[in-house]
Protein backbone atom coordinates (compact mmCIF):
# COMPACT_ATOMS: atom_id res chain seq x y z
CA UNK A 1 0.00 0.00 0.00
CA UNK A 2 1.28 3.56 -1.19
CA UNK A 3 -0.05 6.93 0.86
CA UNK A 4 -0.52 9.65 -1.04
CA UNK A 5 -2.41 13.23 -0.63
CA UNK A 6 -4.30 14.06 -3.47
CA UNK A 7 -5.92 17.59 -3.37
CA UNK A 8 -5.73 17.60 0.15
CA UNK A 9 -7.27 14.21 1.32
CA UNK A 10 -5.15 11.62 1.83
CA UNK A 11 -5.64 8.12 -0.01
CA UNK A 12 -3.98 4.24 0.45
CA UNK A 13 -3.68 2.87 -2.92
CA UNK A 14 -2.82 -0.73 -3.52
CA UNK A 15 -0.50 -0.38 -6.40
CA UNK A 16 2.98 -1.60 -7.63
CA UNK A 17 5.05 1.43 -6.88
CA UNK A 18 6.33 2.03 -10.49
CA UNK A 19 2.60 2.89 -11.49
CA UNK A 20 2.50 6.08 -13.14
CA UNK A 21 0.29 9.00 -11.59
CA UNK A 22 -2.02 8.88 -13.81
CA UNK A 23 -2.74 5.24 -13.48
CA UNK A 24 -3.91 5.59 -10.36
CA UNK A 25 -5.64 8.61 -10.81
CA UNK A 26 -8.06 7.15 -13.21
CA UNK A 27 -8.16 3.54 -12.86
CA UNK A 28 -7.49 3.63 -9.22
CA UNK A 29 -9.01 6.52 -7.50
CA UNK A 30 -11.48 7.07 -10.24
CA UNK A 31 -10.28 11.05 -11.35
CA UNK A 32 -10.73 11.27 -14.94
CA UNK A 33 -10.16 14.86 -15.21
CA UNK A 34 -6.14 14.83 -15.72
CA UNK A 35 -5.84 13.10 -19.30
CA UNK A 36 -4.17 10.41 -20.92
CA UNK A 37 -2.08 11.66 -24.62
CA UNK A 38 1.13 10.55 -25.48
CA UNK A 39 2.42 8.54 -22.57
CA UNK A 40 5.84 9.86 -22.87
CA UNK A 41 5.08 13.33 -21.14
CA UNK A 42 5.86 15.32 -24.52
CA UNK A 43 2.29 16.80 -24.62
CA UNK A 44 1.24 17.76 -21.37
CA UNK A 45 -2.24 16.24 -21.20
CA UNK A 46 -1.64 14.61 -18.14
CA UNK A 47 0.01 18.05 -16.66
CA UNK A 48 -0.73 17.84 -12.37
CA UNK A 49 0.54 19.80 -9.67
CA UNK A 50 2.85 17.77 -7.42
CA UNK A 51 4.24 20.66 -4.20
CA UNK A 52 2.58 23.04 -7.06
CA UNK A 53 5.09 21.97 -9.78
CA UNK A 54 3.45 20.92 -12.81
CA UNK A 55 4.59 17.92 -13.13
CA UNK A 56 4.08 15.06 -16.56
CA UNK A 57 1.85 12.44 -14.37
CA UNK A 58 1.95 9.41 -17.54
CA UNK A 59 5.79 9.27 -16.25
CA UNK A 60 5.92 9.87 -12.85
CA UNK A 61 5.78 6.92 -10.58
CA UNK A 62 3.74 7.14 -7.62
CA UNK A 63 6.32 5.65 -5.51
CA UNK A 64 8.83 9.23 -6.25
CA UNK A 65 6.17 11.28 -4.94
CA UNK A 66 6.65 10.42 -1.41
CA UNK A 67 4.70 13.25 1.04
CA UNK A 68 4.38 15.61 -1.31
CA UNK A 69 1.17 16.81 -2.60
CA UNK A 70 -0.94 16.21 -5.98
CA UNK A 71 -3.12 18.67 -7.13
CA UNK A 72 -5.17 17.87 -9.84
CA UNK A 73 -7.98 19.68 -12.25
CA UNK A 74 -10.82 18.45 -10.04
CA UNK A 75 -9.08 20.60 -7.40
CA UNK A 76 -8.41 23.41 -9.34
CA UNK A 77 -11.64 25.72 -8.93
CA UNK A 78 -10.67 25.62 -5.07
CA UNK A 79 -7.98 27.99 -5.95
CA UNK A 80 -8.08 31.72 -6.65
CA UNK A 81 -5.38 31.44 -9.39
CA UNK A 82 -6.91 28.44 -10.63
CA UNK A 83 -10.81 29.33 -10.53
CA UNK A 84 -9.64 32.74 -11.99
CA UNK A 85 -8.10 31.04 -15.47
CA UNK A 86 -11.51 28.39 -15.56
CA UNK A 87 -13.42 31.74 -15.57
CA UNK A 88 -10.83 33.64 -18.32
CA UNK A 89 -10.85 30.56 -20.36
CA UNK A 90 -14.95 30.36 -20.52
CA UNK A 91 -15.51 33.98 -20.75
CA UNK A 92 -13.22 33.87 -23.98
CA UNK A 93 -14.30 30.56 -25.42
CA UNK A 94 -10.50 28.99 -25.38
CA UNK A 95 -11.73 25.63 -25.32
CA UNK A 96 -11.93 23.88 -28.80
CA UNK A 97 -12.16 19.95 -28.28
CA UNK A 98 -10.94 20.55 -25.05
CA UNK A 99 -9.21 17.08 -24.42
CA UNK A 100 -5.64 18.91 -23.61
CA UNK A 101 -7.18 22.11 -21.56
CA UNK A 102 -6.85 19.92 -17.93
CA UNK A 103 -3.02 20.06 -18.81
CA UNK A 104 -3.06 23.76 -19.71
CA UNK A 105 -4.59 25.21 -16.85
CA UNK A 106 -2.60 23.28 -15.08
CA UNK A 107 0.35 24.76 -16.50
CA UNK A 108 -1.15 28.23 -16.73
CA UNK A 109 -2.08 28.21 -12.79
CA UNK A 110 1.32 27.16 -12.24
CA UNK A 111 2.78 30.18 -14.13
CA UNK A 112 0.64 32.39 -12.89
CA UNK A 113 1.25 30.94 -8.63
CA UNK A 114 4.90 31.92 -9.71
CA UNK A 115 4.79 35.08 -11.92
CA UNK A 116 1.91 37.32 -11.38
CA UNK A 117 2.39 39.04 -14.38
CA UNK A 118 3.72 36.86 -17.42
CA UNK A 119 4.67 38.36 -20.79
CA UNK A 120 4.56 36.83 -23.94
CA UNK A 121 7.65 35.30 -23.98
CA UNK A 122 6.99 33.64 -20.30
CA UNK A 123 3.68 32.29 -21.27
CA UNK A 124 5.27 30.74 -24.53
CA UNK A 125 7.89 29.18 -22.33
CA UNK A 126 5.76 28.09 -19.58
CA UNK A 127 3.47 26.09 -21.72
CA UNK A 128 5.49 24.87 -24.51
CA UNK A 129 5.22 21.70 -23.07
CA UNK A 130 1.17 21.17 -23.47
CA UNK A 131 0.14 20.50 -26.71
CA UNK A 132 -2.97 21.69 -28.53
CA UNK A 133 -4.18 19.81 -31.65
CA UNK A 134 -7.13 22.34 -32.25
CA UNK A 135 -4.61 25.08 -32.23
CA UNK A 136 -5.90 27.39 -29.26
CA UNK A 137 -3.00 28.98 -28.40
CA UNK A 138 -3.94 32.44 -29.20
CA UNK A 139 -6.81 32.30 -27.04
CA UNK A 140 -4.73 30.40 -24.47
CA UNK A 141 -2.63 33.09 -24.43
CA UNK A 142 -5.48 35.47 -23.98
CA UNK A 143 -6.59 33.51 -20.94
CA UNK A 144 -4.11 33.51 -19.29
CA UNK A 145 -3.64 37.37 -19.53
CA UNK A 146 -6.75 38.40 -18.96
CA UNK A 147 -6.69 35.75 -16.00
CA UNK A 148 -3.22 38.28 -14.61
CA UNK A 149 -5.12 41.02 -14.93
CA UNK A 150 -8.32 39.80 -13.20
CA UNK A 151 -6.19 38.94 -10.06
CA UNK A 152 -4.26 41.85 -10.29
CA UNK A 153 -7.32 43.89 -10.01
CA UNK A 154 -8.83 41.79 -7.15
CA UNK A 155 -5.49 42.43 -4.73
CA UNK A 156 -5.39 46.25 -5.31
CA UNK A 157 -9.17 46.11 -4.58
CA UNK A 158 -8.71 43.52 -1.90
Amino acid sequence: MISVLINGTSHRVDVDGDTGVLWVLRDVLGMTGTKFGCGAGLCGACTVHIDGKPTRSCITPIETVGVAAITTIEALGGDPVGRQLQKSWLDLEVVQCGYCQSGQLMSATALLAGNPDPNDADIDAAMSGNICRCGTYQRIRAGIKQAAQAIAKARKEG
